[in-house]
């Protein structure tokens, strides 16, 4: 990942965000509240297969529970703030995503998930990911889960409360957020 400083040379609005990324569909790229141009590396293959079966888990849990929608991490979010991020994982409320225009939800949907997840990959700065979950929060999601193969660890994010660290769990339970969703961890952590 490298994140770039353009702010004073060029600021990119929103609308030339999204032109700069639908002229390179094959670079994944993120914008933060600050204008900071953020290039994400490729998944590897152990990434890839972790966060295929954390998507898979929490899609079929969306569409077998219907009272939301369950997203991948091919979907970027403009977040309130401004920032255009795309969680690994997400999860939006039926009724806040219908209220969203048939335009809005074909382009960067312009709402903060309800719920998101971000793997860390090897290539990946905990105290980035860290900082992005902090901006999550801050601009209304409710619950967020940061999985950390490498240390083993979940740092699950609540609004208002200290984040809270788990060592090794063996699955995670949605709360009132995603009530019934339970993550099994294997083949994950």
């Amino acid at each position: 990942m490298v994140t770039l400083k353009l702010e004073p040379v060029i600021h990119l609005s929103a609308e030339q965000f999204t032109q700069l990324c639908y002229a390179n569909p094959d670079a994944k790229l993120e914008l933060t509240a600050r204008g900071e141009l953020v290039v994400m590396s490729p998944t590897g293959g152990e990434s890839g297969m972790r966060n295929s079966w954390l998507t898979a888990q929490l899609t079929v849990w969306a569409k077998k529970d219907g009272t939301g929608v369950a997203f991948d991490s091919s979907t970027m979010f403009q977040l309130p703030s401004g920032a255009f991020r795309s969680p690994d994982a997400s999860w939006i409320q039926r009724s806040r995503w219908e209220n969203l225009t048939d335009q809005q939800r074909q382009t960067f949907p312009p709402i903060a998930p309800d719920f998101v997840v971000e793997l860390r990959s090897p290539s990946d700065s905990l105290k980035e990911l860290q900082n992005k979950m902090q901006e999550y929060l801050d601009n209304g999601v409710r619950l967020g889960w940061l999985l950390d193969p490498m240390l083993k660890t979940v740092e699950i994010y609540r609004i208002g409360q200290p984040v809270e660290v788990l060592t090794n769990p063996t699955q995670l339970d949605g709360e009132n957020v995603l009530p019934g969703f339970v993550l099994d961890l294997g083949g994950i952590l």
